[in-house]
């Protein structure tokens, strides 16, 4: 398995402040305080798209010094391989076969394909008790700030669930593009119905975080949580100029990673990491602040001619069933969290939920918490214990538009089996020898096959997953 990288050091004010916050907390918190909770979402940021994660390009000195604050984890994974149904995992702590919101709202259309995809739904429907509800039943003042991409209409926007305030959060899942009406992407005019238009020139992303370093000056005497979900690193590929060109001199046109306008997106969420947690330190919050930092899916591989990122040593990217598409940066730090430990650990984006339920003691009534598919981590955070669990899944009854095609996949142990359902095919790989799945053993390890089948078909089968189906209009020459 691949090496990470030792975490850079800085002598920036966050790198400071966060050192001194990790021998402050490097046992249990004695903050009898309810603990603020922020939570980092980057947009399609790749396992290997941070420094602390091994990118020998991409410059990310804010988040490798969150990464040696806390615990890094180098086998986290998205809840699927496309941004929505991971979002709906993280707010409800359920899987998205279960929640049936299993693609992207609202998702790719191929009538002529060999198979049709089930009628999945393209919403989070309001009566789930989220994240956000769960907080705000708790006393605390709850804010979403960027991408949602969890419903069309505002019915199903953040307001609706349980957020108290809603900064940018809407129903496009990338900054508004429509050249008709002026709407360029990630610079001022958004045209984004929450989030009002800045000054010419103002880049989206430091406008968010502006907006929420305002929010924690607002509201330093009331716990809060802050969902601060970027729009950064999807497409379109924008950036200020002169970061372009900064990453323009560094790149090497022969290696992995060397898209200039992508590194710049990179480095503008790192500074807005850096920018936020800052702000906490200032506000003498830093301390009693539980942060998570993760990605929704893979990177996005793009145009093999002009690709977007690389999720080398991991195989293809978002929208496919291998490590490139689900194996995501993760980093969770705060009190009672040890500096500097990196865990092995399988975890996913489902035990996001239910973790924090327990470092912030929100104590959820019981009728919620054991209908949840994810686990709690909080003994791993604090006592370095593995966590008593099988297996993760997922589930991708669909098709996209980088090449994948309908599968559902398992992990046990080092072993994931992925099922192809066009064919009815399955591939076998052992993780922890073969991080690039490129040695399939589906016909040299047959009981490891079965156990996994079996194990897949027990995960489906309790998540009631919808299958996909024969298409009657399928047209091979289409």
């Amino acid at each position: 398995m691949i090496n990470l990288k030792p975490v850079k050091t800085t002598t920036s004010v966050l790198a400071l402040a966060l050192s001194a916050v990790a021998c402050q907390t490097s046992g249990d918190s004695n903050n009898d305080a309810q603990p603020n909770v922020v939570f980092f979402l980057v947009d399609d940021m790749g396992w290997t798209d941070v420094a602390c994660y091994g990118s020998n390009f991409y410059q990310t000195p804010n988040i490798d010094a969150l990464a040696k604050s806390g615990m890094l984890f180098t086998d986290a994974y998205s809840s699927c391989t496309v941004c929505s149904p991971t979002r709906a995992a993280i707010m409800t702590g359920n899987n998205p076969a279960k929640l049936r919101i299993t693609d992207w709202i609202e998702g790719h259309d191929y009538p002529n394909a060999k198979l049709q995809v089930p009628d999945w739904t393209m919403y989070l429907d309001t009566s789930k008790f989220t994240m956000a509800k769960a907080f705000r039943d708790a006393g605390y003042v709850t804010c979403h700030i960027g991408k949602w991409h969890l419903g069309e209409t505002s019915e199903y926007w953040p307001e609706n669930h349980g957020f108290d305030i809603n900064i940018g959060g809407w129903a496009k899942g990338a900054p508004n593009r429509n050249n008709q009406k002026g709407y360029t992407g990630y610079f001022s005019p958004y045209g984004n119905p929450r989030l009002s238009d800045g000054p010419e020139g103002e880049y989206l992303t430091e406008r968010l975080a502006e907006e929420a370093v305002n929010f924690i000056r607002s509201h330093e005497d009331k716990p809060f949580f802050l969902n601060m979900w970027f729009y950064n690193v999807h497409t379109p590929l924008q950036a200020r100029q002169e970061k372009i060109d900064k990453y323009q001199q560094l790149a090497d046109p022969d290696a992995a990673q060397r898209n200039a306008v992508y590194a710049a997106m990179v480095e503008h969420t790192d500074e807005a990491v850096g920018r936020i947690i800052t702000q906490l330190h200032e506000s003498g919050l830093l301390d009693n602040t539980i942060i998570i930092f993760t990605s929704d899916n893979g990177g996005l591989l793009g145009n093999p001619n002009n690709p977007v990122t690389s999720n080398h040593p991991l195989r293809a990217g978002k929208g496919h069933a291998y490590e490139g598409g689900v194996r995501v940066p993760l980093i969770i730090a705060g009190p009672g969290i040890a500096e500097g430990n990196i865990s092995s650990e399988p975890v996913i984006s489902e035990d996001f939920f239910p973790t924090i339920n327990t470092l912030a003691n929100l104590k959820i009534d019981e009728t919620i918490s054991s209908s949840w598919c994810g686990s709690d981590l909080s003994p791993l955070l604090n006592h370095n214990r593995e966590i008593d669990r099988k297996s993760i899944f997922w589930h991708y009854p669909h098709y996209h538009r980088q090449g994948a095609t309908p599968h559902s996949a398992v992990r046990m142990g080092d072993y994931k089996l992925i099922h192809f359902y066009e064919d009815g095919r399955d591939e076998l790989y052992n993780l922890a020898a073969d991080i690039g799945e490129s040695n399939d053993l589906s016909t040299t390890e047959p009981g490891v096959m079965d156990l996994l089948k079996h194990e897949l078909e027990r995960l489906l089968l309790n998540a009631n997953a919808q299958l996909p189906s024969l298409n009657p209009n399928y047209d091979p020459s289409r």
